[in-house]
């Protein structure tokens, strides 16, 4: 009986401090977990939006590769050609290193980030980079990629440049911390813009750190001074390009 009357006088007169800090801790409790069910719906909300945009993006590539087929069925059966518009987009693979090359190839490498042999990056089509990759030509590998070429190097080879360091980009936040005030928000939209070219282009290429390729397996076929339809590596080599990379990638 004398055991129960002392647990109840421990039990009855409890500290003041004590008491305060239970309320505290359990306010911080209820806090963090009313902040973890609003995390839980904004994320599920946010992955609804990306999954719409995903098969929004499906639909457009679909409808275009269907109207190029039905170009091409239209002029064979009138018997003339189908001419596909101009390129947008080209990536560039460095091949030499830096012996016996001349100043301006040298600075034009370093503009367009092939500091290393085996890298490679996503240049726009136009005039300026048109004459600065022609000086460059016998130091580069570059064509065309395709859907396919542009979705694995980002997905394999992707890394984001924060604060001048290499960052994997393991999810999709990243992304939306620096790129969310130009719209894009998750993976499938970087790829998106670099595919079409878009009006964000120059922030999502510079937001990529360089792609560092690997040899390509087998080896490459030719030799690296000579030109592609001359049957070496160097050069333009048009929608060649995408089998290369896919060996390299």
């Amino acid at each position: 009986m004398s055991y129960l009357r002392h647990c109840f006088r421990v039990l009855r007169y409890i500290p003041e401090s004590v008491l305060k800090k239970r309320k505290a801790l359990e306010k911080v409790a209820a806090e963090r977990a009313q902040k973890t069910i609003e995390i839980r719906k904004a994320a599920k909300a946010k992955r609804a939006v990306i999954f719409k945009r995903a098969e929004q993006y499906v639909k457009e590539y679909r409808a275009k590769e269907r109207d190029e087929t039905r170009l091409r069925r239209q002029a064979k059966t009138n018997n003339s050609f189908y001419v596909p518009p101009e390129a947008k987009l080209a990536f560039v693979v460095r091949l030499k290193g830096i012996n016996k090359i001349a100043p301006k190839p040298r600075k034009i490498l370093q503009l367009l980030r092939l500091y290393r042999i085996n890298h490679g990056t996503f240049v726009k089509l136009n005039k300026a980079t048109l004459n600065m990759i022609q000086l460059i030509q016998p130091y580069v590998a570059w064509g065309y990629p395709n859907l396919k070429t542009v979705r694995e190097l980002i997905y394999k080879r992707g890394f984001a440049k924060v604060d001048g360091q290499r960052i994997p980009i393991q999810d999709n936040a990243i992304i939306e911390e620096h790129l969310g005030k130009f719209g894009i928000i998750c993976v499938e939209d970087l790829i998106h813009e670099i595919v079409t070219v878009g009006p964000n282009f120059k922030q999502a290429s510079a937001f990529l750190w360089p792609f560092k390729l690997s040899n390509p397996t087998g080896g490459f076929k030719g030799k690296k001074t000579n030109h592609f339809i001359e049957g070496g590596e160097a050069g333009n080599r048009e929608e060649f390009i995408n089998g290369l990379v896919q060996r390299m990638n």
